[in-house]
């Protein structure tokens, strides 16, 4: 009996370390992008993770790696952040947050540059801290709806801009690339980016499938639209993307336990007891249905966190798909593997994507035409 004991123990074993088997991926999709950097100290991975995208978006227009300036699209930013708090009398979300069409926004209304043009940083800076601007910038809004003066200065929006001109710098008009002047906007008809041309998606049930509405998470300060498909179609627009040479924007959740930049994969196991093990090997996910989803948003246990970039797509040596993801918090940190990127499980996208962003040409057409564009 007892060697039967032991027959089984070996089995219990293997089946264990089997359970545990390493993560092998094999690249399937690998679409060309600009290097990882960092955002540094601040809230602004919107502006990082979008300009990304527009500059994988410029390499598929225009063949030219192009650096852009990430501070560019933030200064021009927070002065309209600034507004809507006040003029909501505080009633609005004034943070470093934000969302990928508010950077599209931008660069409609501000053109881009690059980023040796505007970098937000002075000589001896070398990473961005927002914390000191951001906490004087909230004072100063939340003293202005407080009014103590009982009439409003003319000039609250002046100094709302000193302040932005002294921690990132005046804005820039005119300025050399590549042995040419530019100003902003002329730089971004050079580009080719088109910020009409970019559509924003997302998967709930609060709004009528096939309808465009507004998605009230924190970080939709600015009310941008979403259009709204089925998950599975959602899902199906990312791959549709990818495969036809289109990189995807992405807003979702990583607060989960089970999304870690120190091993470089976000999963969602079946068995919560395997979370912290499933990130080191492989583990069977749960099924994510647009009923799970749809709970976990109301439930705030799915949250509006971050902003990143799908660059390609991945499987594991079981044939499991994962999706690239482009973050924006450096590479030389010992505690970021995969050079910066982040391995999404199909689970995981399925579950914690709150929003893509992709050029319209990237969307499937059947989707196109339920959606009308």
């Amino acid at each position: 009996m007892k060697y039967l004991f032991f027959f089984f123990g070996i089995l219990f074993t293997l089946n264990a370390v089997r359970a545990q088997e390493a993560y092998v991926f094999t690249e399937q999709i690998d679409l060309e992008t600009t290097p990882v950097i960092s955002q540094g100290r601040t809230g602004t991975c919107w502006s990082f993770s979008t300009s990304s995208f527009l500059e994988s978006e410029i390499i598929r227009l225009t063949g030219k790696n192009i650096d852009l300036s990430e501070m560019y699209t933030v200064r021009n930013t927070y002065p309209k952040k600034a507004e809507n708090f006040v003029m909501r009398q505080g009633k609005a979300q004034f943070s470093e947050g934000g969302l990928a069409h508010d950077v599209l926004n931008s660069v409609r209304e501000y053109g881009l540059v690059p980023q040796e043009a505007f970098s937000g940083l002075f000589a001896s800076e070398t990473n961005h801290n927002h914390a000191e601007m951001v906490a004087v910038l909230e004072a100063m809004v939340k003293t202005y709806v407080d009014n103590p003066g009982r009439k409003l200065s003319k000039n609250w929006t002046k100094a709302v801009d000193a302040v932005l001109d002294v921690y990132l710098g005046k804005n820039t008009t005119q300025f050399m690339f590549e042995g040419k002047q530019y100003t902003p906007a002329s730089f971004r008809e050079m580009t080719k980016i088109n910020p009409d041309a970019y559509e924003t998606i997302t998967s709930f049930t609060q709004a009528p499938f096939y309808s465009s509405f507004i998605l009230n998470i924190p970080d939709n300060w600015s009310n941008g639209s979403m259009h709204n498909v089925p998950l599975d179609e959602m899902m199906e627009t990312i791959n549709n993307a990818l495969q036809k040479g289109f990189t995807v924007e992405l807003d979702c959740d990583v607060s989960e336990r089970t999304f870690s930049a120190k091993d470089g994969v976000a999963v969602v196991p079946k068995d919560s007891e395997n979370n912290i093990k499933a990130l080191q090997g492989i583990y069977p996910e749960m099924v994510v249905t647009q009923e799970y989803r749809q709970d976990e948003f109301e439930n705030y246990d799915t949250t509006d966190d971050h902003l990143m970039h799908i660059t390609g797509m991945l499987k594991d040596q079981k044939g499991t798909t994962y999706y690239k993801v482009k973050n924006s918090w450096g590479t030389d940190d010992t505690k970021i593997a995969n050079d910066g990127y982040v391995y999404f499980s199909e689970a995981y996208m399925r579950l914690k994507a709150i929003s893509i962003m992709v050029h319209k040409d990237a969307i499937p057409k059947n989707i196109a035409k339920k959606l009308k564009l």
